[in-house]
């Protein structure tokens, strides 16, 4: 259904009397001056995007009206002259040689582009442009268990936008999903979450070549937070998970040991084979580079970590690649869900254990309508007595409900996403 003007009149409006003028130097930015340090070219949209999408959506902005929101006003910022915010260049080591990295000041590049989002939402509540609804339904869920770890290191990314965000206008619905397991610390997961969508979305192939796009997304992404770990000094990665749904084509890839399966027709089908050192492939290429796999209570790439693949991992490169699988897959109509999740869920839970039964029947009641939250969807009691930090996300294809009931169910889950797709 489209979105009417007056829906989205009142958050425009809202937004415009707490901001009546464009900020000017040194005045304070409305978010946190936590992120407000140097960053590359390359990671300024990913960064501005991600600001403006906690802003707009604690503001009660909707995702689609934001996602179009953010979309115009970074590209106007990727049209003003990058330069007049250089802060520093810095060394990179490059292939036989040594580049520069130019590094942009992160306050003035946020003041720029806030003053930008605030011009378009002025001109939008006006006229607001047309803004294609999506077409089909579908219900998504995440929920994450930190269980007995200090922090909860896996970080998600739920967007139906896609096609907003990026600005791409021909008749074909996109949604992306992922999950990232972090290990080490929440930067690279952090890092991956903010980032590797928008490397997707802006990638040359994404048209044409959407597998491709997602697969690469991984290696740049990969190579844009090694450059920032160098940077800072940061230890940590990330194994990470994602599908990126094109019309009716399913593209996956992944890195590490999180996981993506099917449900079709009440039967669990497998999609892909985790990355781990004990894997021959993975093995005998880990030893060609000079590493080597050993068993300490599980097998492990130079006795450190449990996975042969991920994002970051500064010290374990190239022995922890950060090079994605990938593959695609026709979706028929017989799909009832995708499941996104880490390696904690799935020691909890078998992958033949997943299937239509103790899922889908369990989050619809007797009348059709969601009686549940998302902790309840999935094997409470396992995933509860789990000692690893755990994530899952579930991805409805079938329509559960009829369009009357979506207020109810919004009143009654925290969680979910309803959207039409």
């Amino acid at each position: 259904m489209a979105l009417e003007a007056e829906a989205a009149g009142a958050p425009l409006g809202s937004f415009l009397r707490d901001f009546p003028s464009a900020l000017g130097p040194g005045e304070p930015l409305p978010w946190s001056s936590a992120g407000s340090g140097a960053v590359s070219e390359a990671e300024a949209p990913g960064a501005l995007a991600e600001l403006a999408r906690n802003l707009l959506g604690g503001r009660g902005v909707s995702p689609l009206l934001a996602a179009s929101l953010i979309h115009a006003a970074v590209d106007e910022v990727l049209r003003t002259d990058l330069t007049e915010f250089k802060k520093e260049s810095v060394e990179r080591q490059g292939e036989g040689d040594e580049e520069r990295l130019t590094l942009l000041d992160g306050e003035l590049l946020q003041r720029c582009f806030f003053n930008k989002l605030r011009d378009v939402c002025f001109e939008w509540q006006k006229q607001l442009p047309p803004l294609r609804s999506l077409k089909r339904f579908l219900l998504v869920s995440i929920h994450a268990i930190r269980n007995t770890r200090r922090k909860m290191e896996d970080r998600h990314v739920i967007l139906t936008e896609f096609n907003q965000l990026f600005g791409l206008a021909d008749d074909i619905d996109r949604a992306y999903f992922a999950i990232f397991d972090g290990h080490g610390g929440v930067d690279a997961a952090n890092y991956s979450a903010t980032h590797l969508h928008v490397n997707v979305g802006l990638h040359e192939e994404i048209v044409k070549n959407p597998a491709e796009a997602l697969k690469c997304s991984f290696r740049k992404t990969d190579e844009m937070f090694l450059l920032k770990a160098k940077r800072e000094r940061l230890r940590s990665g990330t194994t990470g998970v994602s599908a990126l749904i094109v019309g009716n084509k399913l593209h996956i890839a992944w890195l590490g040991d999180s996981q993506v399966m099917l449900v079709q027709q009440g039967n669990a089908v497998t999609l892909m084979e985790p990355h781990k050192p004990e894997r021959e492939d993975e093995r005998a290429r880990i030893e060609a580079l000079g590493g080597c796999v050993t068993y300490m209570d599980c097998w492990r790439v130079n006795g450190t970590l449990a996975v042969s693949r991920a994002i970051g991992d500064v010290c374990q490169k190239p022995y922890i690649s950060g090079d994605a699988d990938g593959d695609t897959f026709d979706l028929t109509g017989s799909e009832d869900y995708l499941l996104l999740a880490c390696d904690g869920f799935f020691d909890a839970v078998k992958p033949y254990e997943v299937r239509h039964g103790d899922s889908y029947s369990s989050f619809v009641g007797g009348s059709g309508i969601l009686n549940c939250v998302p902790g309840q969807l999935s094997y409470p009691s396992a995933l509860g007595v789990a000692k690893n930090c755990l994530m899952y996300l579930l991805a409805y294809f079938k329509k559960l409900l009829q369009s009357s009931d979506w207020k109810q169910v919004r009143r009654r889950t925290l969680h979910c996403r309803i959207c039409c797709f």
